[in-house]
């Protein structure tokens, strides 16, 4: 009895570990080009705002071209989420820090996500897809 209760609870704990965390936020990334509604990227990032403000984690937004890699970071620095730090890097300045407020966040990554990629048109087809995501502040 005690060796089938024990192959139990080995099965069991090895599957809740092999499986994805269960975080809310975890499903917050868009590539980009995408095909949401512009209602619908609005949706997500009323979500993720949300995920930013109670959460430990940030939003990151990659963009590769020829000229390098662009990042712009978004996490909350007050616990209502009215405040937030963006750090933005590009291969050729580094990094620049400041603070914005909730509206230019969302502002900003609503009409980031709600652009098709124009300006990398004339690229090689192998560049990579701008990215947006939301991890830990810890992987920042």
């Amino acid at each position: 009895m005690s060796s089938d209760y024990e192959q139990q609870r080995s099965r069991l704990h090895s599957e809740y570990t092999e499986q994805p965390s269960d975080e809310p936020w975890t499903d917050l990334e868009l590539a980009l080009p995408h095909n949401r509604s512009p209602t619908g990227i609005v949706s997500f990032v009323e979500c993720v705002l949300v995920e930013l403000t109670y959460e430990d984690v940030g939003a990151e937004f990659v963009s590769t071209s020829v000229a390098g890699v662009k990042r712009t970071q978004f996490i909350a620095v007050d616990d209502v989420g009215q405040r937030f730090q963006k750090r933005y890097f590009d291969d050729r300045l580094g990094w620049h820090e400041t603070i914005v407020s909730r509206g230019a966040v969302r502002n900003e990554l609503v009409s980031r996500l709600s652009q098709l990629s124009l300006d990398r048109i004339d690229e090689t087809p192998n560049t990579d897809p701008d990215t947006f995501r939301v991890v830990p502040i810890h992987q920042f």
